[in-house]
């Protein structure tokens, strides 16, 4: 079965708009109005006419110039092998009239020079019947095959160059389905109706996420009638499993360490805290996130079953996580795409001088440059051996100040223990040279002198 997206589609008019027939077309002695629809311009017909019963029916033709005459032809299999239809009546004021129309065929109205192009369908041998819907077995990961009672005829009409060819239905399958929603990051229900094109007694659709039941409704001529015709299934229960994934990591804003210059990539400096959160539909029963040394999973790590999950990366290396899940006898599972993990190898570099209450925001604030550093102490003492600042975070720095005022310029020392990501310890420490920068009095451009 062909599916395509459901549109709303009225009989007047259907299909791409044709010049307008050279007179009127009118009938006489229907029930119900003729169902009007001006086909495809590569057929060569300017209209074609749904009758919901041709029986007791005539079809008359106006021309458009009062006078002219007009020859009638019958045909079915191409305009070309039209017979001429000496049945036809004029009436007084020029219009032709056939008292009775003969159906599913095509007819040629010749007005001089002009010819329109119609075909007449008579639904009553077209008719839709349906009788009951019902889902065959439990279906598939993928899909639900339904099984249809009932009869529908192929609508077939021809070209004008003799081209078999059939009219669309547009009956209407309608049921429910889960669609993840990325605002609320959430499956919510959601209604969906796919279009068929012509009756079929088994029809196959997407795999709904959710249980659901199935309303089968048309077709579209009866709609325009009012006697749209509906049969819904009994409820069923999916097998279908869908999972939603992302992965966020705890963003740092130090800016003295150095991470990773690639947008979107995870990890980069340690420690690096990621959340690995997941969403899945009504079926799944079974779920885990798994972290493997390999792009494989050939040797997973650690498996939890948690729907979210929060982890800090301290060592250096690269990670692989990806979650799993499927529904609850096993036939059906969901993977997600993989999320890959990279931690640098740690580094840790000292300055050596820095100018606290200089200009504000150039050079001061002593501060180590780092990537990856997961462990970190330092001392800083002057000459005298007096602490003056203690750090505990490689991200913060010395704003050259002790119990709130400016420390002179002058030598200063540090002392660092520190440990990597990789593993490796840092023993560091050497002198700090603070500057005080002088600006001359009055204009033109300052010099500096360190003091």
């Amino acid at each position: 079965m062909k599916l395509k997206a459901s549109t709303l589609l009225a009989c007047l008019p259907l299909l791409a708009a044709m010049p307008a027939a050279a007179g009127e077309i009118a009938f006489e002695g229907n029930s119900k109005p003729a169902c009007e629809i001006t086909p495809a311009k590569s057929t060569g017909l300017n209209k074609i006419y749904v009758l919901y019963d041709t029986q007791g029916v005539g079809m008359s033709y106006k021309p458009a110039r009062e006078g002219n005459t007009v020859v009638w032809t019958k045909w079915t299999a191409g305009a070309a092998y039209g017979q001429e239809l000496p049945q036809v009546k004029v009436l007084q004021d020029g219009t032709s009239y056939l008292a009775q129309v003969e159906p599913n065929c095509g007819y040629t109205l010749q007005e001089g020079d002009s010819y329109t192009y119609v075909w007449v369908m008579n639904y009553a041998d077209y008719r839709l019947r349906l009788e009951g819907i019902a889902p065959d077995g439990e279906g598939d990961c993928s899909t639900a095959t339904l099984k249809v009672e009932g009869s529908g005829p192929e609508m077939t009409y021809y070209t004008i160059t003799g081209v078999r060819k059939s009219l669309d239905r547009d009956m209407k399958l309608s049921y429910s389905t889960l669609v993840c929603n990325s605002d609320t990051t959430a499956y919510e229900s959601r209604d969906t109706t796919e279009t068929e094109e012509n009756f079929k007694s088994t029809l196959v659709v997407p795999a709904p996420l959710c249980n659901t039941t199935f309303t089968l409704t048309g077709d579209r001529f009866l709609d325009y009638w009012g006697e749209s015709q509906s049969v819904t299934s009994d409820l069923y229960t999916t097998q279908a499993i869908a999972c939603t994934t992302r992965a966020r990591q705890e963003a740092r804003n130090n800016d003295n360490e150095r991470t990773s210059d690639t947008e979107g990539v995870l990890g980069g400096s340690a420690p690096a805290t990621i959340t690995f959160s997941a969403i899945v539909t009504d079926a799944v029963n079974f779920k885990e996130w798994q972290e493997a040394t390999d792009a494989d999973f050939n040797n997973i790590i650690l498996q939890l079953s948690d729907l979210e999950t929060t982890q800090t990366f301290t060592e250096a290396g690269t990670y692989y996580w990806r979650f799993t899940c499927s529904n609850g006898n096993g036939t059906c599972d969901a993977t997600s795409s993989t999320y890959t993990v990279n931690i640098g190898e740690s580094e840790l570099l000292v300055p050596n001088f820095f100018s606290p209450g200089s200009t504000e925001g150039v050079n001061d604030v002593w501060k180590v440059s780092y990537k990856s550093i997961v462990k970190f102490h330092c001392w800083i003492f002057n000459s005298w051996g007096t602490q003056v600042c203690e750090l505990k975070d490689p991200g913060q720095g010395w704003d050259g100040k002790y119990k709130g005022k400016l420390v002179d310029p002058g030598v200063y020392y540090y002392v660092i223990q520190a440990e990597g990501s990789d593993g490796h310890k840092y023993k560091k420490s050497g002198d700090i040279n603070i500057l005080r920068y002088k600006k001359n009095n009055g204009t033109g451009t300052g010099t500096t002198t360190g003091e």
